[in-house]
């Protein structure tokens, strides 16, 4: 697990991956979509602070990309176990929506 601070990226370089998820992960960008029509505009707002560098507010994985922001360790461990065992094509890792993006309530 990579145990590095996140990198912290420019309003540029987010809107390049935005360009690159629409473009190149099409179920990542339906993922966005449909996470949209549950909590509104947050999805939106996570995706934007997990491309920036924003820990714990969104990460996806789809055919080798990977776009966004590490979760805790924990949650990425979890993840990486399921993804072996149920053979994921695409994976996306967002907030509770219950919660902010800091876990605070």
């Amino acid at each position: 697990m990579d145990t590095r601070p996140p990198e912290r990226r420019s309003p540029a370089q987010v809107e390049q991956l935005k360009t690159e998820i629409k473009e190149r992960m099409p179920e990542v960008y339906a993922a966005i979509q449909q996470k949209a029509r549950v909590v509104g505009k947050q999805a939106f707002a996570w995706v934007t602070l997990g491309l920036r560098g924003e820990p714990n507010c969104f990460y996806a994985i789809e055919r080798g990309r990977v776009v966004g922001t590490p979760f805790d360790q924990a949650v990425m461990a979890d993840v990486a176990v399921a993804m072996v065992q149920f053979g994921c094509s695409f994976v996306c890792i967002w907030p509770d929506a219950q919660k902010g993006s800091d876990g605070a309530a």
